[in-house]
């Protein structure tokens, strides 16, 4: 159903949107999370014409390329070369400046076809098809830039799937951490990232692009609303999704979710738990 008043991509209905949350939160909650799948569910979620064909073959994509990649071609450094010229080089997958302007970036089935998008999801593009034909690999977030890990701590490599796949020298890392924090490379930034720490990423990823674009506070919703599915999740979480709710005329819904909210933080900080209780008031009375 198109959404007159929204630019693309449309959400789907209701109910088809309830049930993907659910699948959503089931995944998440599962004992090995599958990163594939949770990113096409946040796909489509975000856009109502991904259809349950539309994830298979999404699906199918990804082991399609994981086909054509080498069998066993060596160690770490052959395995990143083996990936590089299969997806860098001959399918062209890369990242623009541009494509940080563009909610499709973050949306796993638009990357596989556009063959462009963030650099986390263009690494889980690298991840899902390494893993399938059985390459030591593993994301790693870097402060600031998303990038892929081959092998474990004394041989690691590191690719750079933004860049079509390079191989990155200890210097390369290094400047990405230094511009991002100003601050020195820590070994503890090279260990793998967790399914769910790129899927949560992802959704921030999401919620920044949404920010910046108050028409499109749907989209912002959606990924607080999915975010708040994952366990473990920030408290302040339920506060963001308070504000688009009272920003998006649902006041009600809103004031109890800041309520909800400074009931979770009143232990530690009353000062703060009254100023978002009297925003709760606030969005009440804009119901008179």
């Amino acid at each position: 159903m198109r959404h007159p008043y929204l630019p693309p991509p449309y959400p789907p209905p209701p109910k088809r949107s309830a049930e993907l949350c659910r699948r959503f939160a089931e995944e998440a909650r599962s004992e090995r999370p599958d990163l594939s799948a949770l990113c096409l569910l946040i796909g489509a979620v975000a856009d109502g014409s991904l259809d349950e064909a539309g994830i298979d073959a999404a699906q199918l994509e990804l082991d399609r390329l994981a086909g054509e990649l080498p069998y066993r071609p060596g160690g770490p450094p052959a395995w990143a070369e083996a990936v590089r010229r299969l997806l860098g080089a001959r399918y062209d997958f890369h990242g623009t400046p541009g494509d940080y302007q563009r909610l499709e970036s973050s949306l796993l089935h638009e990357v596989l076809r556009r063959r462009r998008g963030l650099p986390i999801l263009l690494s889980v593009v690298w991840l899902e098809v390494a893993r399938r034909a059985g390459a030591p690999v593993y994301g790693v977030a870097l402060p600031g830039h998303f990038v892929v890990g081959f092998g474990a701590a004394g041989e690691q490599v590191l690719a750079d799937p933004f860049a079509g796949g390079r191989v990155l020298t200890g210097t390369d890392t290094e400047m990405f951490v230094v511009g991002a924090t100003g601050a020195p490379l820590d070994a503890s930034m090279l260990e793998p990232a967790a399914p769910l720490e790129v899927v949560q990423r992802i959704l921030n990823n999401i919620r920044a692009w949404a920010a910046a674009r108050p028409e499109r506070s749907d989209v912002a919703l959606r990924a607080v609303e999915l975010a708040l599915l994952i366990p473990a999740h920030p408290a302040r979480l339920r506060y963001e999704r308070g504000q688009l709710l009272v920003q998006r005329g649902e006041f009600m819904s809103g004031a109890e979710e800041l309520d909800a909210y400074a009931d979770l933080i009143e232990v530690v900080d009353e000062s703060a738990a009254r100023k978002v209780r009297e925003q709760a008031r606030t969005a009440r009375a804009m119901l008179n």
